[in-house]
């Protein structure tokens, strides 16, 4: 049985490998693209690359406060940041499992860190 930080930490691993692919998938196969032949007002273009880019933001950061959440905070505060991931873990897998038809890993292992933070929760 694995203590609750260690759940943490491996799904906040999880959750930040996640989110650094998800990057680079977003700003190769989308952003890129729509920069290049995009008739859009250059602040149109920059304003779709930050939004684009946010559930990145959100995902790694996530991962990261899961990571040194044990070391940092009390139990109350582990429980909510966990439980504050948990929930933009959950929206990441369904949106990339409705969005991909099931057909990316990026879901699966957003699901995985969610089925740990869970657990993690449920031993603390």
């Amino acid at each position: 049985m694995i203590s609750a930080p260690l759940a943490f930490f491996i799904a906040g691993s999880i959750g930040s490998f996640v989110s650094v692919v998800h990057g680079i998938l977003i700003q190769r196969n989308i952003v890129g693209p729509f920069f290049e032949g995009a008739s859009q007002p250059a602040s149109t273009r920059r304003l779709l690359a930050v939004l684009m880019q946010f559930s990145t933001f959100c995902w790694f950061l996530g991962g990261v406060g899961l990571m040194v959440a044990p070391q940092f905070f009390s139990l109350p505060e582990q429980s909510m940041l966990a439980k504050i991931v948990a929930i933009f873990y959950i929206y990441g897998a369904l949106g990339n499992f409705w969005a991909t038809k099931g057909r990316h890993p990026g879901w699966i292992l957003l699901a995985i860190s969610v089925g740990l933070i869970l657990y993690g929760l449920w031993v603390m």
